[in-house]
């Protein structure tokens, strides 16, 4: 139940929402094509050679292949469905209309707008942040409904004597991480991991440093086409600096 796993429910269903989308539009799929909203020329989509993402299909068979309809009483499965549809939100946030024009000498005499997704890495992006202000949350009767409902800590705008829900848009989880620095049942630890120096080594070796190391690597080089019909390539060798956590 930490907000590292809230983290991977929410890019695991936004990764799985934005390639089915993409693979629908792109004819990969045999059960789904072109985004077919109402508001949406398909037919002159299809002329022009352009195409929307199917958001709709993509959404509607997440959902039914991870079993929504079956929501779990406990606290941690109402969580995970809820950072599973951050994800799904997430994707659904990034859809745009885009457009595109057709007529002589440029001019906008006939003009076709389709659905477009953003490209995944800003979604990353965007759940990173979501990942970083996550909210803990525990379990709390709603008597007006009768079951039990997500409570996070009250916002600054609220009456401090009742808990809040988390917003849809928030990434929830029940139990503090722990430290992934150093092996436990959670985690091996860090000790030995390669790293960038430029990028991450001093966040993924927590400070205690790393060990630098030059070593020789092969690979292929001065690659040429043979007829018929293979790639031959020569062995060349260059020496890499490797970074590593320290123990």
């Amino acid at each position: 139940g930490f907000k590292e796993t809230a983290f991977l429910y929410a890019m695991s269903s936004a990764a799985l929402t934005h390639s089915l989308a993409r693979a629908c539009s792109a004819g990969r799929m045999e059960r789904c094509t072109c985004d077919d909203s109402p508001d949406l020329e398909n037919r002159k989509a299809w002329q022009w050679g352009v195409c929307g993402d199917n958001l709709k299909y993509s959404t509607k068979f997440l959902k039914k292949f991870l079993g929504q309809k079956r929501i779990g009483k406990d606290l941690r499965a109402k969580v995970d469905i809820h950072n599973t549809n951050v994800g799904i939100k997430a994707v659904k946030n990034g859809l745009k209309t885009t457009c595109k024009c057709h007529g002589v000498s440029g001019s906008c005499a006939v003009r076709t707008c389709w659905k477009q997704l953003s490209p995944f890495h800003e979604i990353g992006r965007l759940l990173k942040l979501r990942y970083d202000d996550a909210v803990k949350v525990f379990s709390t009767s709603n008597d007006a409904v009768g079951h039990s409902e997500l409570a996070g800590p009250q916002r600054h705008s609220q009456s401090p004597k009742h808990p809040t829900s988390p917003r849809s848009t928030d990434l929830v989880y029940v139990e503090d991480s722990p430290s992934f620095c150093r092996p436990s049942k959670y985690s091996l630890g860090t000790a030995g991991r390669t790293c960038s120096r430029e990028g991450n080594c001093d966040s993924m070796c927590c400070g205690r440093g790393y060990n630098t190391q030059s070593q020789l690597v092969t690979f292929s080089c001065h690659c040429q086409v043979q007829w018929c019909c293979y790639v031959e390539c020569q062995q060349c060798m260059q020496e890499e600096v490797v970074y590593s956590c320290k123990q």
